[in-house]
């Protein structure tokens, strides 16, 4: 007999993430259906600080067994930035073309265009227990975006050993090398380990 889906809550506010996460827990029996709400403001030092922050805040706030994550955007020559600054680089939180643009700014004269994407997965429930993961994806930076798919800095990243951006990948092929991908195979397990207990 197949066991019901169990319903832990989404901190976060990108679309794009809700996509990418419910496939990616869907196998372990997760399910994030209607099971969102909109953290507040990232205080964080670390992506693991900001993830665990936003998953205990979930529970507060709902009671609900909760998963957040920080990620985003390292770049060798601007040691390590935008790091948990990536979805409000440019100013305005979310606004993924214009942070885009500033990082190729940034990098117009740069050689080395060496970075990596960074995920810091966590999860909290409601009697106390928590955990943090960190999963990361190497890479190189273009000088124009390519493709169409994904969000955020996906178009300018190309994955060692490839030749197309993640912007370009299947949303199959990006979840099973990405940062995010990672971390939340990683954590899923532990979760519904965590949830059976």
């Amino acid at each position: 007999m197949t066991r019901p889906a169990r319903r832990v809550l989404l901190a976060t506010r990108n679309e794009g993430k809700v996509r990418e996460l419910e496939r990616i827990l869907a196998p372990y029996g997760l399910s994030l259906e209607g099971a969102r709400y909109d953290p507040g403001p990232e205080r964080g030092t670390s992506f693991e600080s900001n993830a665990l922050e936003k998953a205990r805040e979930g529970v507060t706030q709902t009671g609900l067994p909760s998963v957040a994550d920080d990620s985003g955007l390292s770049v060798d020559a601007l040691n390590g930035m935008p790091g948990i600054l990536s979805a409000r680089w440019a100013g305005r939180h979310g606004d993924d073309l214009a942070n885009l643009h500033l990082v190729l700014g940034q990098l117009s004269d740069v050689v080395d265009r060496g970075a990596a994407f960074v995920c810091a997965a966590a999860y909290a429930l409601p009697d106390g227990r928590s955990e943090v993961v960190r999963g990361g994806l190497r890479g190189s930076l273009l000088r124009e975006p390519r493709g169409t798919g994904g969000f955020g800095y996906d178009p300018i990243f190309v994955p060692v050993g490839m030749s197309v951006t993640s912007a370009e990948l299947s949303p199959e092929m990006k979840d099973s090398i990405s940062h995010r991908g990672q971390a939340f195979r990683a954590l899923a397990p532990l979760l519904a380990s965590a949830l059976e207990q």
